[in-house]
């Protein structure tokens, strides 16, 4: 009896985990989806790619500089973040980058996060 009830057991403990395991991945693919476009597709579409390049100084600096000035840096997601929204000028030349008034902060810290994988 001892035996059957143990087999119980494991077969209940064994579709908990299945039934919250299928939960999780049903529920984390709308939450995927709602995220919206990658970080490259974003700057892509925001026309971030017309003043820069993930490899290549252009008219503003390559993202990589970006990523790798700002390595490490306790409040780096913030900071970009906030020059993304804000635009700024001299802290990578003579060019201004203008502000970016179209993005809502969500975009902004996500095309910062992105920037920051690219080092």
């Amino acid at each position: 009896m001892k035996r059957k009830s143990q087999a119980k057991n494991k077969t209940a403990t064994l579709a908990a985990a299945l039934a919250i395991g299928l939960a999780g991945a049903l529920g984390a693919a709308p939450a995927r989806a709602q995220h919206g476009p990658t970080g490259l597709a974003l700057a892509q579409q925001e026309n971030c790619m017309s003043c820069h390049s993930v490899t290549r100084n252009f008219m503003g600096p390559a993202l990589r500089d970006v990523a790798a000035k700002y390595a490490g840096k306790p409040d780096a997601q913030a900071y970009l973040t906030h020059k993304i929204l804000e635009g700024s000028t001299g802290v990578w030349g003579t060019v201004p980058m203008p502000a970016n008034t179209q993005l809502n902060p969500s975009q902004a810290a996500q095309l910062a996060s992105w920037v920051l994988t690219l080092k």
